[in-house]
């Protein structure tokens, strides 16, 4: 249970933990500012105030059923009492009564806020932990990790835009489950200019979180990845990983326009929204394709001529840049996404490394 704020969880939190604020955004800042600017016992008596107030709906998701005030004020109160009598944090008992279910609790450092809940929960007789170090020793955990991440032999595919790289890293998976990194899926950026339409990409330390969740899902290598620069949106590849990958197998998927065009269509025109967030974009393509384009592409989506946009972008734009991107490559093979045993092809290639 995450007791932070909801933006602190937004940004990234614990593996399958469920958000459970003790504190708004709005009143964490408040108590905040108060601990800042006036003095810890005014933080302490406004946050007392928040919390009783989200008390009775606390408990009740932390604990899965109604827990009546009589039952839980007596022993809020003797924690206020503490925290107004200058002591800042609360014993925690070892013992764990049986047949109880275990709760798992952290809050940012391990401090206040998941102490304080904590206490309250072994009042009224819960098994509770307490994350020692709270998110933020977590997050040091997962910074060394990806540091010094330890990776099989990696086979990477690459290939012009909308030959269905991501796709293909689906069937394979369904094939193979445990042999796939998306990359892309774990940042929810298609790494382009418009790769977060249709998506909500994470943050930095989510897409680490998750990927180092990824990876302890994957079965033996080698393990297949799309390729990308060190940069997937915002987030950052760890060094590790982006430099594995320039040593890896490298297989170039091709794929005729017209296949390359729906599959673009499909993937990006699937999503409320996506032609307005696409034309938001436009201009700033328009004009790295040429002054003659500048309006014309964005008049076409318009009119809802999506394929013709598509054609001239990969032509104009994306195909140079891919070219260019990969001029030096070293190809150890070659696919057509159009094969209908690309798989088989593709596994048996595998197992031969």
């Amino acid at each position: 249970m995450d007791l932070r704020s909801p933006s602190e969880f937004e940004r990234d939190h614990v593996p399958g933990a469920i958000s459970v604020p003790l504190f708004d955004d709005a009143q964490r800042a408040a108590v905040g500012t108060l601990y800042r600017q006036v003095s810890k016992g005014d933080a302490y008596d406004q946050g007392l105030a928040f919390a009783e107030s989200a008390m009775p709906e606390l408990l009740g998701q932390l604990l899965g059923r109604k827990i009546e005030a009589a039952e839980w004020q007596p022993c809020f109160e003797q924690l206020g009492k503490q925290l107004r009598s200058g002591q800042e944090s609360v014993n925690l008992s070892s013992e764990m009564p049986e047949q109880k279910p275990l709760l798992a609790v952290y809050c940012w450092r391990g401090g206040m806020r998941s102490r304080s809940v904590s206490a309250l929960l072994q009042a009224l007789g819960e098994n509770v932990l307490l994350l020692e170090g709270g998110y933020k020793d977590y997050r040091n955990w997962v910074m060394e990790q990806t540091e010094a991440l330890q990776l099989p032999k990696l086979i990477v595919l690459r290939g012009p835009t909308g030959v269905g790289k991501t796709e293909i890293l689906a069937r394979l998976e369904q094939q193979l489950p445990g042999s796939t990194l998306c990359l892309e899926s774990l940042a929810q950026h298609r790494s382009s200019i418009l790769g977060a339409v249709g998506k909500e990409p994470v943050s930095q330390p989510h897409f680490e979180t998750r990927l180092l969740q990824r990876i302890a899902e994957m079965g033996p290598g080698p393990w297949f990845l799309e390729g990308e620069s060190r940069k997937v949106g915002d987030v950052i590849l760890p060094a590790k990983l982006y430099e594995a990958m320039e040593k890896a197998h490298h297989w170039r998927l091709l794929a005729a326009t017209e296949t390359r065009v729906r599959n673009l269509m499909d993937d990006y025109l699937t999503s409320a929204g996506s032609v307005d967030a696409i034309r938001e974009q436009l201009p700033m393509l328009e004009r790295r394709i040429g002054q003659k384009w500048v309006g014309q592409l964005d008049q076409w989506m318009a009119e809802g001529r999506a394929a013709e946009v598509t054609e001239v972008l990969l032509e104009r734009y994306y195909d140079p840049l891919y070219a260019h991107s990969d001029e030096r490559r070293v190809w150890s093979s070659e696919f057509s996404v159009e094969n209908p045993d690309l798989m088989v092809e593709m596994l048996r290639e595998r197992a031969s490394i």
